[in-house]
């Protein structure tokens, strides 16, 4: 999922560069049609301002597979009648449809309404996206912490960590132009899709499941006078 709220000022850019890696061998990566979901209705987006909400496009848009309001309901902490909530107010605006029955039909299977998902305020200042960017910060927050947890009682209970850290932040900052910024979002968004599975029921051995959060936003620490700054000439 992704937010767009257009600037005319130069952005400057906070995630790592990161090297592009080829998939590793025998892993299919996911062929797909695109179809992109775009929300741009300022009621629509207030609407998404609910974690358990987002949490839902999430899970649907990531994995492309189908879950049920009791799936879905396990893992945002609700009950499976208010899931089913949530999911009929995200059809309402075209986010996620009814799946198609499987062979137990006793609940209702749901999938995401595409293969992509996007918020686009048109540049509204102080727009119901942020509210939406602010919950994905505190699920941000709450994985990281989740994370630091489960590491600290491996380490109490003697048991070895990962080799490498499965946790990378990191901040870069950018002078990009408009289509830079075009450009950039459409590399990094295409090296993610080499890595979607081609099949989301059949995950590789050894696999984790990882959380990825892209973000580009103007800077404000820009400096008064300074080349591209807000104070320059």
């Amino acid at each position: 999922m992704s937010t767009d709220t257009p600037s005319s000022e130069p952005a400057e850019t906070p995630p790592a560069a990161a090297a592009a890696t080829t998939p590793e061998v025998g892993v299919r990566r996911r062929s797909r049609p695109e179809k992109k979901v775009e929300i741009t209705d300022p009621k629509a987006i207030r609407a998404l301002a609910h974690a358990a909400r987002l949490e839902v496009i999430s899970e649907l848009y990531s994995t492309q597979s189908s879950r049920t309001a009791t799936e879905l309901a396990q893992q945002t902490g609700l009950t499976p009648s208010a899931m089913s909530y949530h999911l009929r107010a995200l059809q309402k605006w075209g986010i996620v449809v009814p799946a198609e029955a499987s062979t137990d039909a006793r609940e209702r299977r749901w999938k995401a309404a595409g293969t992509d998902f996007a918020i686009n305020s048109g540049g509204a200042v102080a727009g119901p996206d942020f509210a939406v960017i602010d919950l994905e910060l505190d699920a941000f927050r709450r994985r990281a912490s989740a994370y630091a947890r489960a590491r600290d009682e491996q380490r109490q209970s003697g048991e070895s960590g990962e080799p490498a850290p499965a946790v990378l932040l990191a901040s870069n900052l950018l002078y990009l132009t408009a289509g830079q910024r075009r450009e950039l979002t459409e590399r990094v968004f295409e090296l993610l899709r080499n890595y979607e599975l081609d099949d989301p029921n059949r995950i590789p051995p050894g696999a984790e499941r990882i959380a990825t959060m892209w973000s580009m936003i103007p800077d404000d620490r820009t400096l008064p006078g300074a080349p591209g700054g807000r104070g320059g000439t």
